[in-house]
């Protein structure tokens, strides 16, 4: 018999039909959760397309104010691709970045040479420390704080008509000239108007919160937002894209010019892979988990050491030692029962050859006792008493024959 055999057919081994009762709720459960998941996706694909999207209704879409800016007559389109805003971007044109972290190096080098000298608005929505400096020289962000409604306090004519406002986030300062500071939180105001080098200037929105579908019906937050956005007769609502153009092109281009103007690696853009992910999904896998961990403690739970209890019932040996046997052949664990019934017998058949109880499971003592007393067997004493297990359950009967032989001939000699 060979090694393989011995380890294929020990108790330790599984039948696939063993393996597939045990991963059977696993794979029902991973199942439903992608099933879910696809269900969940298609559903929710239809008009909604993200934060800030003008086009989407969800809470966080901006549906609403684009079309209230449309009743009042101001064309809006929306464009994904920088080469599309810098075109699109003209004296009568606001342009609004949603995402202006989400940009390149490279390519807020090309938006804010398009848009500096230009006669238009530029409006940035909530641009972090990185990108400020390069998209609004001379500014530098600061901590984020709450968004609350807050007063103006300051001389904007569109903060002035819309007063308090849901603002916060970002906060700026800015030693630039001309510059209107607006909704300070401790002093830093929280929505900034620049003057550009043309007759144009850039808004710096600290949250987006104003812009948001439902935000919009509170405070003066729509208000501000049609008065920020429709000072002129067209608004071009960027949304930056990951698969523009530009973005690789960017890259290629720091990476020849060996980094950044800051001397920082700048990849895909300012933020990371994490940043993209949508947040539901990021608590979604979170859940998934704690739940992980939750089963691995209460699977590997641990209810104290055995505790040996009388039977209510008198139960006879030949039952219980027909019941263990039961059990062992339907897990064919005949590795067990060919231990239980050599242990068994070397325990009988020990203080017989005057062999002490701590020397009954050691081969040298116990085989030279049996061969001393037996002088004329032929058997393999050691392979009958100390060897592997039986290869199947013939050969599990005939060893059980054999030690029952071997032990009426200890005693009877």
């Amino acid at each position: 018999m060979t090694e393989a055999t011995t380890i294929a057919t020990t108790s330790a081994s599984r039948t696939p039909h063993q393996v597939w009762l045990r991963v059977r709720g696993l794979l029902l459960a991973l199942l439903i959760l992608v099933v879910a998941g696809i269900t969940f996706a298609a559903l929710r694909s239809g008009d909604q397309h993200g934060r800030l999207d003008p086009r989407s209704a969800d809470p966080y879409g901006s549906r609403a104010v684009a079309e209230l800016l449309k009743d009042r007559g101001v064309s809006v389109s929306v464009v994904t691709t920088l080469d599309e805003a810098i075109g699109a971007a003209g004296p009568d044109t606001t342009l609004l970045v949603a995402g202006p972290n989400v940009l390149t190096t490279y390519q807020q080098h090309l938006l804010r040479t398009a848009t500096g000298d230009a006669t238009g608005r530029t409006v940035l929505v909530a641009p972090g420390p990185p990108s400020v400096a390069r998209l609004a020289p001379g500014v530098r962000a600061v901590s984020a704080s709450r968004v609350t409604p807050r007063p103006p306090n300051c001389a904007l004519p569109a903060a002035r008509t819309s007063g308090t406002a849901d603002t916060g986030g970002i906060r700026y300062t800015t030693d630039a000239d001309g510059a209107t500071a607006c909704y300070p939180d401790d002093g830093l105001p929280t929505l900034l108007l620049l003057p550009d080098r043309g007759t144009g200037d850039t808004v710096l929105l600290g949250s987006p919160d104003i812009l948001h579908n439902d935000r919009l019906d509170q405070e003066g937050n729509a208000s501000l937002a049609l008065q920020l956005l429709g000072s002129r007769p067209h608004l071009v609502w960027y949304l930056p894209s990951l698969t523009d153009p530009s973005a690789s092109e960017g890259h290629a281009g720091d990476s020849a010019d060996g980094g950044s103007e800051d001397g920082e690696t700048e990849s895909a853009g300012e933020s990371g892979f994490i940043d993209l992910i949508p947040s539901g999904w990021l608590w979604g896998t979170l859940q998934l988990a704690v739940a992980a961990v939750l089963a691995a403690v209460w699977r590997a739970r641990r209810l104290g050491p055995l505790v040996t209890e009388r039977l209510p019932v008198a139960i006879r040996a030949s039952e219980s030692t027909e019941g263990r046997a039961r059990l062992y052949r339907k897990a064919n664990a005949r590795d067990r029962a060919a231990d239980a019934l050599r242990s068994a017998t070397r325990n009988r058949i020990a203080p017989l050859l005057g062999v002490s109880s701590r020397d009954t499971d050691s081969p040298e003592v116990l085989l030279s006792a049996v061969s001393a007393r037996l002088t004329t067997t032929d058997r393999d004493l050691r392979t009958l008493l100390f060897g592997p297990a039986p290869a199947d359950d013939t050969a599990l009967v005939l060893l059980t024959d054999q030690l029952d032989a071997l032990e009426r001939e200890v005693r009877t000699s």
